[in-house]
């Protein structure tokens, strides 16, 4: 029995209205170049190239490479970016579809930013879209309008003035302090590429200085300027030395039109979308000329000769945390070489790359790295203006007679602190907050490391035997290389509680606790008066005055050094170094009685080259130490990590086992470019299949020849986009040039 169809009845003036299907518009191709090469925001490795669609002769005019469309693909629309222009298609002319939309008239890509994309792309084994999801903030429509209906201002008379005066002042000051600062000044004015490594003075703000010369040369030249900071603690202090030398910051002038003006634009991604979008735009349309900020900024958009630099190239918020990883460094300097511009790598502490490159003999050079020269301070003027450096370990400390040795701050830090306080504040850097566990021997202390690549050791358990937290071998009949003892011991390391600690021996002086986990967080200043401030490492606040003098602490001292014995990492000893100098630029000069205490044992090159303010003599040692094990930057390096089974067939199939790459020479013989696989932790998820996907990961890692470094990287791009094409289970990750191997 069939039943009528039913009908859904509905009051008179509220019935659904019937809407007429409009016939498709006839589309006719561009009668010039008719097809559009895109880049597709699709991050699947196999889907890197490009995609060819056709360009609808209404659209002709607008569609102009580097602008962002939107286009149909497998089912779904999709954004991209043109790419380029061509008249031919090899894609079958009944498979090529129409761009469906122009996303604004804006060139967000230019042209020399889609070369530097590919090279990047390239150079660290992703796709162009990888770079692009990076590079380009998200659009934000409302912008690209007020920036149509305003136009905005281009101020002339102060910048101006400013870009061609300031520089002559400058150079006549720290010529005087530099030595090989004439041929920064001579790169930053000629029009070929040129590299730097460059080693600031003690002193509060004097990287900022030294860094606002270069800023103006390069632009009183010509040239635009990216400057990449660790954390915005250095953006501010940059945003604030530009300004005072007569440049202004990128923000929403005064004027009845409300538009936007100034030379200097923050690039950051913890802007505001709308913030972040404008800057990027101002940038790629050349009316911003100098980039600053963490980074996001290595990817700003600039045109022509321009001098790329980078802050601490070694600290680690430089890696990217998406594919494919790169890192700042790499990118500014691959950068700077295809714009014929200048790089600079500026840092407290030599990193162990600045110190290879800045050598005479080079293996190869990478897309990356290459030839630096080395800028170094006069001694006499470090001498001048680094405070007096005392390391209190037990040796000193005998020596002196001093009766509480052993104690977490002797006597004699205690009084040298004391007589500080008389006249402003004083700093006490701690480690950090947290509690680490590590192994060292039992009888001497020493951290306890791998025989085989001189990684560091750690227990899982008790009872089971340690193994290397690098290559994974097991320490099995473990001895000690220093004394030769069989025992290994457990080390806490904690920095909790100091204040409490501190206030019976500093009765009744202020105490201002600066650090992450503390309630009232990071500190950003203090006054200029007698107090004693614990910051962890980073958290330093500033000494808040006016004139010389009065923005320096008195004293500082560094607690618990011994803990920079256990660090897991490969570039712990540049890490701790780093951070003991940003300390210690921080106080004032032994001309105004500065002192800066290292309370505790410590590596005696660590030690040495704090004393000495020269990270070159821990940056060779570490060389030397690296060349003899393989490790970068001696050699090429990529992490590949994932389900076991997965990487395993990715490493046979690179020929990482038994291949070509399968051998690398360390100078003593050839030993196996892999170390590992090793276990490690399951990536923080909440999905249930993602659990399941990736259980059993285990990372490892492959070393190659300078020289074999791009081929490394492009077989291991290749063997993951034939992973994801063929929808093999498990999981397949890669990192080249890693700063941890753990």
């Amino acid at each position: 029995m069939s039943t009528p169809d039913a009908e859904q009845l509905a009051l008179d003036g509220l019935a659904p209205r019937k809407r007429r299907k409009r016939a498709p518009a006839e589309r006719t191709a561009a009668s010039e170049r008719p097809i559009a090469r895109v880049v597709l925001d699709v991050q699947a490795t196999h889907l890197g190239q490009t995609f060819d669609y056709l360009i609808d002769e209404r659209q002709s005019e607008s569609v102009r490479p580097g602008v962002l469309v939107r286009v149909r693909f497998g089912g779904r629309r999709v954004n991209g970016v043109v790419w380029e222009r061509a008249d031919h298609s090899d894609t079958p002319s009944s498979s090529l579809r129409y761009l469906e939309r122009v996303l604004g008239p804006q060139v967000v890509v230019p042209a020399s930013m889609r070369e530097d994309i590919t090279r990047i792309a390239d150079a660290y084994g992703g796709t162009r879209a990888n770079i692009l999801r990076l590079a380009v903030p998200p659009r934000v429509a409302r912008v690209e309008q007020e920036q149509q209906m305003v136009a905005p201002f281009t101020r002339r008379g102060a910048a101006a003035e400013a870009l061609w005066r300031m520089p002559d002042e400058y150079r006549r000051v720290l010529a005087s302090s530099y030595d090989g600062l004439q041929g920064l000044d001579d790169a930053l004015h000629g029009g070929r590429f040129r590299a730097f490594a460059v080693d600031p003075l003690p002193g509060v703000g004097e990287w900022c200085r030294l860094a606002g010369w270069m800023a103006l040369t390069a632009m009183s030249a010509g040239k635009a300027v990216v400057i990449v900071l660790p954390t915005m603690r250095e953006v501010n202090d940059l945003s604030r030395e530009l300004t005072g030398l007569g440049l202004r910051m990128f923000e929403r002038t005064g004027a009845a039109n409300g538009g936007y003006d100034g030379d200097v634009a923050v690039l950051n991604a913890s802007l505001a979308p709308a913030e972040r979008y404008r800057a990027y735009l101002a940038v790629a349309s050349g009316t911003v000329r100098c980039v600053i900020g963490t980074r996001a900024a290595m990817y700003a958009p600039v045109e022509g000769p321009a001098l790329f630099m980078i802050l601490e190239d070694i600290d680690y918020q430089y890696a990217d945390g998406m594919m494919p990883y790169a890192h700042a460094r790499g990118v500014l300097r691959l950068r700077a070489r295809s714009h014929d511009g200048v790089f600079v790598a500026m840092a407290q502490a030599r990193s162990p790359i600045s110190q290879w490159e800045c050598g005479a003999n080079h293996v190869a050079q990478t897309p990356v790295s290459g030839f630096s020269t080395s800028i170094r301070p006069l001694p006499s003027v470090i001498k001048e203006r680094l405070p007096w450096v005392r390391w209190l370990n037990r040796e000193e400390l005998g020596r002196l007679g001093d009766t509480t040795l052993g104690a977490r701050v002797p006597h004699t830090a205690v009084a040298i602190l004391s007589k500080a306080l008389e006249s402003g504040p004083v700093l006490l850097s701690v480690p950090h907050d947290g509690i680490d566990e590590t192994l060292s021997c039992a009888a001497c202390h020493r951290r306890a490391r791998c025989p085989r690549c001189t990684g560091p050791l750690a227990g899982s358990g008790q009872g089971t035997t340690p193994r290397c937290l690098w290559c994974g071998a097991a320490a099995v009949r473990w001895r000690c290389p220093g004394c030769g003892g069989e025992r290994m011991r457990v080390v806490r390391v904690g920095a909790a509680g100091t204040a409490q600690e501190l206030r019976g021996l500093f009765r009744h002086v202020p105490i201002v606790v600066s650090s992450p986990s503390q309630p009232r967080g990071i500190v950003e200043d203090v006054a200029c008066a007698p107090m004693i401030v614990i910051a962890s490492l980073g958290a330093e606040p500033r000494v808040r005055g006016d004139g010389t003098g009065n923005t320096e602490y008195r004293a500082v001292a560094i607690l618990d050094a011994w803990t920079s014995l256990y660090g897991t990492g490969v570039d712990a000893r540049e890490d701790t170094l780093t951070a003991w100098m940003r300390v210690v630029s921080m106080c004032a000069p032994r001309s105004r009685g500065g002192q800066a205490l290292l309370l505790g044992e410590t590596d005696p090159v660590i030690a040495r080259s704090l004393a000495l303010w020269d990270g070159r003599v821990l940056a060779a040692q570490e060389l030397a130490e690296r060349a003899e094990t393989g490790l970068p930057p001696v050699v090429g390096a990529a992490c590949v990590w994932g389900r076991r089974d997965v990487v395993r067939a990715a490493l046979e199939h690179i020929g990482a086992f038994t291949g070509d790459l399968a051998v690398i020479d360390t100078g003593q013989g050839g030993v196996p470019a892999v170390w590992g696989p090793v276990p490690i932790a399951q990536p923080r998820t909440i999905d249930a299949r993602e659990l399941e996907a990736t259980q059993d990961r285990v990372k490892a890692v492959v070393r190659v020849p300078l020289s074999e470094r791009a081929e490394l990287a492009r077989r291991l791009r290749a063997e993951v986009a034939r992973h994801v094409a063929a929808r093999e289970p498990g999981e397949l990750r890669f990192q080249l040039d890693p700063k941890d191997l753990i």
